[in-house]
């Protein structure tokens, strides 16, 4: 079986398992369930196909079925915008797929123009985030807020390894067991988009291998869409504080997001970012050096 297929297969059994059948809209039924979520059956009756068509589809085979039929499957799984656009990326029907496989990646730099926007955001953390959740560019307040990750080797200049693989992610987070079931949820819709990129792959294999939780995680095979949210923080600094961030994709490279944070006016955490602002500013060594080394790294 394809890799594709065995994704395919696998997400769409974890996804009925999550189907609560009370909520699903099917007739009464007093068998016992022997196994969480729906049968295969009733997913077939709710997508409007038959039992051994959706049987098949879910064993892997290569059958693609029509647009039609996918968002039909989805509506029945209840699966949410990231996870009809995973399904449909496995399916292999998304416009990036019609395409034709990739050509293999270049390595991703971003012109000067990005690197000043984002340092335009002087009083609030900015981060560029590129494949496979790689860190492209952070600005001053992003440094001090969350990691130098200029410093860093290029290899760890990565969100999802920090986040796993760095004693201090977890130090820094509050609620580091949420943002780290996020990382793992976006990598996971990467994939789906692009099975065949071999660095995902090796990074996936590494946080695997290395981490616990990333494993188990990665097994459940749950999918996210990051477009904003919020971050619960202990910073050694200013102490605890909650922002906010946004992401945007940036038009003409769908394979970089903007993140901005931000907190609410007036509130404990918008002094405390003040606070951190303030000292970077007075505190000759706490940016200087990771400035330089940025700045000398990007091409």
């Amino acid at each position: 079986m394809a890799e594709t297929n065995r994704e395919l297969a696998d997400f769409l059994r974890r996804a009925r398992a999550q189907v609560d059948p009370s909520r699903a809209g099917l007739p009464p039924d007093n068998r016992v369930r022997r196994v969480p979520g729906l049968r295969r059956e009733e997913v077939a009756l709710l997508a409007g196909v038959s039992t051994d068509y959706y049987t098949r589809l879910e064993q892997g085979r290569r059958i693609t079925p029509s647009p039609a039929v996918v968002e039909a499957l989805g509506r029945a799984l209840g699966l949410d915008a990231a996870g009809k656009a995973h399904l449909q990326d496995l399916f292999g029907i998304t416009a990036a797929a019609t395409r034709g496989p990739r050509r293999p990646a270049a390595v991703q730099r971003l012109r000067p123009g990005l690197h000043q926007l984002i340092d335009a955001f002087d009083g609030e953390p900015a981060l560029v985030l590129g494949r496979r959740t790689d860190i492209l560019a952070a600005n001053r307040m992003a440094r001090v807020l969350f990691a130098d990750f200029d410093r860093k080797p290029r290899p760890e200049r990565n969100y999802a390894r920090w986040m796993f693989l760095d004693e201090a992610a977890r130090e820094l987070f509050v609620d580091w067991e949420d943002q780290a079931r996020t990382a793992v949820e976006s990598l996971r819709l990467e994939v789906g988009r692009d099975p065949q990129d071999r660095a995902t792959t090796e990074l996936i294999g590494e946080l695997r291998e290395r981490s616990a939780e990333f494993d188990r995680w990665w097994e459940q095979h749950r999918v996210h869409q990051r477009t904003h949210g919020s971050k619960r923080l202990r910073h050694p600094l200013v102490g605890e504080l909650t922002v906010q961030y946004e992401t945007l994709a940036l038009p003409g490279d769908p394979d970089t997001t903007l993140f901005v944070y931000t907190c609410e006016e007036g509130s404990p955490s918008k002094r405390a970012l003040d606070l951190l602002a303030s000292w970077t500013l007075t505190c000759p060594t706490a940016d200087t050096d990771a400035e330089g080394e940025g700045r000398a790294g990007r091409s």
